[in-house]
């Protein structure tokens, strides 16, 4: 069956109105049909995601591309979005520093990264992106506070009197309570970033960002006595290391603060609102 005339030219002359061409048409439809799935652009996202980007976003992720695998990016809504936030509040994980799933919340939300990248192929327009038309829940204040000068003494105590490897605890709590670092500054250590002539340890944190931070002269000559007495040679070699001469890893802490936790009732309990040591969530 033919157009009718009368309606193309009718319809040429409300594209001309709009300073649409059919060219510009054909492209947009183009475009449309290209929009991948969910599943399929995910692949593209983590590998152009950073290593902190994956570890905080990788599992919601995973959950957008479980629930809404097959769809376009398109065809994901706002209230989709909403959804899934409201489930993951839902039923996140319990931990000691839980907060009533707001955080489970916020990451959801953060799915803001993945269409954010789809905005910046030009896979999708800003302004219908879901995840952007979703609010992102306000941050509560925080709650962490210090240690008390006995809360530090009990601690110390407990570290300082049992476990397997007393001294290597005890090392490790007077780093945190002399420098305040992350448990990942802790553990990046090597012997390159200690300098025990002017008392400083360099410390690489989250975000990538490196400090020197000064420590007292004996801790410098502990953490380099410590090193050495455990097999470090190479600079570039670990500081914190397990009898065994291999570096330790984040399970050190989890032991660590599970054994103070079975000793200390208040520290289990108040753990969440403790700074200064790396508290495991």
């Amino acid at each position: 069956m033919s157009a009718d005339p009368a309606a193309l030219a009718t319809a040429r002359q409300v594209l001309a109105h709009l300073g649409v061409t059919v060219t510009d048409l054909q492209s947009a439809a183009e475009v449309l049909v290209a929009v991948p799935t969910v599943a399929e652009y995910l692949p593209r996202v983590i590998a152009a995601a950073g290593p902190g980007a994956r570890r905080t976003h990788g599992t919601y992720w995973e959950r957008m591309a479980a629930v809404w695998g097959d769809r376009r990016l398109d065809a994901v809504a706002a209230s989709d979005v909403e959804a899934m936030k409201q489930q993951m509040t839902a039923t996140a994980r319990s931990r000691r520093n839980n907060r009533n799933g707001r955080h489970a919340g916020e990451r959801v939300v953060a799915a803001r990264a993945f269409y954010a990248r789809a905005i910046a192929d030009g896979l999708i327009d800003a302004l219908v992106s879901p995840a952007h038309r979703v609010a992102k829940p306000r941050r509560l204040p925080n709650t962490h506070r210090a240690l008390t000068a006995w809360e530090l003494e009990e601690i110390n105590a407990v570290a300082r009197s049992s476990g397997n490897d007393v001294s290597l605890d005890a090392l490790m709590l007077r780093l945190h309570t002399e420098t305040a670092c992350r448990r990942g500054g802790a553990l990046a250590l090597r012997l390159i970033d200690l300098d025990t002539a002017n008392g400083l340890v360099r410390l690489t944190e989250k975000g990538s960002t490196v400090r020197w931070q000064p420590i007292t002269l004996d801790l410098a000559g502990h953490l380099h006595e410590h090193a050495l007495a455990r097999g470090a040679v190479l600079a570039t070699d670990r500081l914190l290391r397990y009898r065994n001469g291999q570096p330790i890893t984040s399970r050190r802490y989890d032991h660590l603060w599970k054994r103070i936790g079975e000793r200390l009732p208040w520290a289990a309990v108040h753990a969440s609102l403790l700074t200064g040591y790396a508290i495991p969530p």
